[in-house]
C-alpha cells in the first residue's frame, strides 16, 4: 500500500508536534527522516495484518493507515515482551557467552530504550548471537520478536537433552565454545543428526571410526541435494517422535539443513568428519 509524499508531510508534522511537546513544529532534517521513517514502517506493518482488518483492493487514507500500524506496532511489542518473560525462567545459555550477553543481557535493554512511538524502526541491538533463520530482513520490533521466537525454539530443542549432554557436544566440536559466536543449537542439532544417520542411539554421546567411515562413504557417493533430502528425512523422525511432530521446531531446524549439507560434504572430502560431529 503506497502513498503520496504530500499524503505523508502531514502526519510527519502531527507527529512531529508530539516530539516537541506542541511547542513547535520545527525539527532537525535528520529528525523529519527519522519520523518519516516511523511512519512508513507502521504503515509497513498493514501488509502483515492486511488480510484480517482490511479489504486487498481497498487503499485506506494514510492517517489511518498509520494508525492502525502504530497500534500493531505496540502489540507486537507487548506479544515479544510476554514471550521473552515467558522464556526467560527456563532460559539456560550452555556457558555459551555471546548468548548469554545477547539475550539474557541484551534484549531487557532493548525494551527498555525501545522507541515505539517516535522511532519504531530502531532495532537498537546488533544480536550478535546468529539464530539459524535468516532475520536480515527484518527491523525494529519485528527483528526482536522473530529472534525472540527462534531462542524458544532453540531452547527447547536443547532443553530435551541433559545440560552436560550438550556442554560436552560443544566441548568436543569447539573448546572454545564459550567465546565462540557460533549457534550452538546448530553445533547439538548437527550432531545428532550424525547419531540418526548412523543408527546410533542419541544416549551414545560417542561415535566409532566405522561411524565416521560409513558418513564418509555416503556423502561421497551423493550429490548435494540428495544429502539434503536424507538430512531433512532424519530431522522429520526425529521431530515426530521426540517433539510431538512440532511443525515449528522442524521449520526453524530446517532453515539449518543446507549449510549443514554443505558442510558435511566438504568434510567428508577432506575426511574431517570428526570436527562437526
Amino acid at each position: 500500500m503506497d502513498y503520496e509524499m504530500e499524503e505523508l508531510v502531514p502526519i510527519v508534522g502531527k507527529l512531529a508536534e508530539k516530539y516537541t511537546a506542541n511547542e513547535s513544529t520545527s525539527i532537525t532534517y535528520e529528525k523529519a527522516e527519522q519520523l518519516m521513517g516511523a511512519i512508513l514502517y507502521c504503515i509497513h506493518e498493514l501488509k502483515e495484518i492486511n488480510g484480517n482488518l482490511l479489504a486487498l483492493n481497498e487503499k485506506i487514507p494514510a492517517q489511518k493507515a498509520y494508525e492502525i500500524g502504530a497500534a500493531y506496532v505496540k502489540e507486537k511489542t507487548e506479544k515479544a515482551l510476554n514471550l521473552y518473560n515467558r522464556i526467560m525462567p527456563g532460559f539456560y545459555h550452555y556457558e555459551s557467552q555471546c548468548l548469554y550477553d545477547t539475550f539474557a543481557k541484551g534484549i531487557p535493554e532493548f525494551f527498555k530504550w525501545y522507541d515505539i512511538q517516535f522511532e519504531p524502526q530502531n532495532t537498537i541491538l546488533t544480536l550478535d548471537y546468529p539464530v539459524l533463520k535468516d532475520i536480515s530482513r527484518y527491523t525494529g520490533i519485528d527483528k526482536i520478536f522473530v529472534f525472540i521466537k527462534c531462542i524458544g525454539l532453540e531452547q527447547k530443542f536443547l532443553k530435551s537433552f541433559p545440560a552436560g549432554y550438550v556442554t560436552n557436544i560443544l566441548f568436543k566440536i569447539d573448546r572454545n565454545w564459550k567465546e565462540s559466536m557460533d549457534n550452538i543449537c546448530e553445533t547439538v542439532f548437527t550432531y545428532v543428526i550424525g547419531h540418526i544417520l548412523t543408527g546410533k542411539s542419541l544416549v551414545e554421546s560417542e561415535l566409532e571410526q566405522t561411524d565416521y567411515l560409513y558418513m564418509q562413504e555416503l556423502f561421497i557417493q551423493v550429490d548435494l541435494e540428495d544429502i539434503k533430502k536424507r538430512l531433512e528425512s532424519a530431522l522429520e523422525i526425529f521431530i515426530k517422535n521426540y517433539y510431538e511432530d512440532d511443525r515449528e521446531l522442524l521449520d526453524y531446524l530446517s532453515s539449518a539443513i543446507g549449510g549443514i549439507a554443505v558442510r558435511l560434504k566438504n568434510a567428508a572430502d577432506n575426511k574431517v568428519l570428526d570436527s562437526m560431529i
